[in-house]
């Protein structure tokens, strides 16, 4: 199959034949329709958390279940699913405790790698997932069945970006209605906190960040304020907005030193800053011990959310149905897999919240031929149907002038009723023919409605 493999840390990745072993007992192998691209695939492939490689990062994704291992329960082949980085259990202690997170069991994906190089030389499964691949082999607990009716593109972001975002808010921190909320990062998971704030009911979301475009765009998924870091005092406009208190749930969601250290002094008494960004290795943040004990407050960690993806992700599915939570808006572009690193570039350089790229069994250019090609004859065949619509019913006035003329003209009742059987035979086949026409321009319009999902 075709992967993007980082060879080297810093390196644009190299589009690469690898081989992928197939599923062993609970897993299954998933061909990918969409992966996201996360702001920790690029932390990884910078080196910024070092590892080890060759490696294939991707780790935000969804696609169709094409093989199960022996003992694979919950999914079976056909089946449309988000696939995760968490791999849990289900009986350690983490998972006991509702953290599956944190769970503590060692899997054989953990040991061994199913990527292996055309060379036979073993390749990283970044993340547990490695999905910046046409095909990824899993543990069926790293996956949720979901409806094939969602776009694969806003589907994907359900597997990082919005659980972690929105779980650290409802899930990590559990926030009540009323609160004061400061999210510090509005970028994909910034917005998904600012959601999780406002679906919790939140008194006042201030969303923090250095582009007044972001913050903007927070404003679209409900933060009530916004602040940029570097035109304006935060502190003193948090003390503003919270009637001199602070707030009572700080987001940190990017990894940026200054964003911790900055944080603390923005909480009321007995508030609660909540880490979810993640700095490179090596960077620490400081606190003022006393202060925090005096007015009671308090850290909190949260990786991925604090997700069970099993409750949350069809949770948040059900909140996307009605309307409350955005997905669609979260996509700002899409690519390629051979066009990854124009994506990583874009990412990075143009401060866009987030870019996603598509990834199937075609090239890209392939699949613009093959949809152009395939839009190309839906506009012949709703010609056709156009001609064909005006050829029946100029048919069907002709018939009905004739009758009429013929009525007036016949005196013999016999004939006149043999006529009249004949036109309405005629007249009945018309009608049929407008009715097959009908249906074939909702054929049309359900085939344009899928190039709309998929592509």
């Amino acid at each position: 199959m075709k992967a993007a493999v980082c060879r080297e840390f810093g390196k644009p990745l190299v589009i690469e034949e690898v081989t992928l072993a197939k599923p062993q007992a609970s897993e299954m192998r998933v061909k990918i329709s969409a992966t996201a691209i996360c702001h920790s695939d690029i932390s990884y492939a910078d080196g910024a958390w070092g590892g080890t490689l060759p490696a294939i990062f991707g780790h935000e994704s969804v696609g169709i279940v094409e093989e199960v291992g022996a003992g694979v329960t919950q999914v079976k082949v056909g089946d449309c699913v988000v696939v995760t980085l968490i791999r849990s259990c289900g009986h350690c202690r983490g998972c006991s405790r509702g953290m599956p997170v944190t769970c503590e069991t060692s899997f054989p994906l953990d040991a061994k790698s199913p990527l292996t190089s055309k060379s036979g030389e073993s390749i990283v499964q970044a993340m547990r997932t490695g999905s910046f691949a046409e095909y990824v082999v899993v543990h069926e607990s790293q996956v949720v069945v979901i409806s094939k009716d969602i776009k694969a593109a806003s589907a994907s972001l359900l597997a990082c970006g919005v659980i972690t975002g929105f779980g650290a808010v409802t899930n990590t921190a559990k926030v009540e209605a009323g609160s004061h909320v400061v999210v510090i990062g509005a970028g994909g998971v910034g917005l998904n906190s600012v959601q999780g704030a406002r679906v919790s009911g939140a008194r006042s979301i201030v969303a923090v960040d250095l582009s007044d475009t972001k913050i903007e765009a927070a404003k679209t998924f409900g933060a009530t304020h916004g602040i940029n870091s570097g035109k304006q005092d935060v502190a003193k406009r948090v003390q503003e907005i919270t009637d001199g208190r602070g707030a009572d749930y700080v987001f940190v969601t990017v990894g940026a030193k200054q964003a911790f250290d900055s944080s603390y002094a923005l909480l009321a008494k007995s508030g609660t800053v909540v880490l979810v960004g993640m700095p490179a290795n090596g960077v620490m943040s400081e606190i003022d011990p006393g202060t925090m004990a005096a007015y009671s407050q308090n850290i909190l960690g949260s990786k991925m959310g604090s997700a069970r993806i099993q409750v949350d992700i069809p949770n948040l599915i059900s909140l996307y149905e009605q309307g409350r939570v955005k997905l669609d808006e979260l996509v700002t572009k899409t690519y390629p897999l051979e066009e990854i690193n124009e994506a990583f570039a874009a990412l990075k350089q143009q401060g866009i919240r987030l870019y996603l790229a598509i990834l199937d069994n075609h090239s890209g250019k392939q699949l613009a031929a093959e949809t152009e090609k395939l839009n190309g004859l839906i506009e012949e065949v709703e010609s056709t149907v156009t001609q064909t619509e005006g050829l029946v019913k100029e048919l069907h006035d002709q018939l009905d002038q004739r009758m009429r003329k013929t009525q007036s003209a016949i005196s013999s009742s016999g004939s006149l009723q043999i006529f009249e059987q004949d036109a309405n035979r005629v007249m009945q086949s018309a009608d049929e023919w407008k009715k097959e026409l009908e249906h074939l321009g909702e054929s049309v319009s359900e085939l344009k409605k899928w190039i709309d999902h998929h592509g």
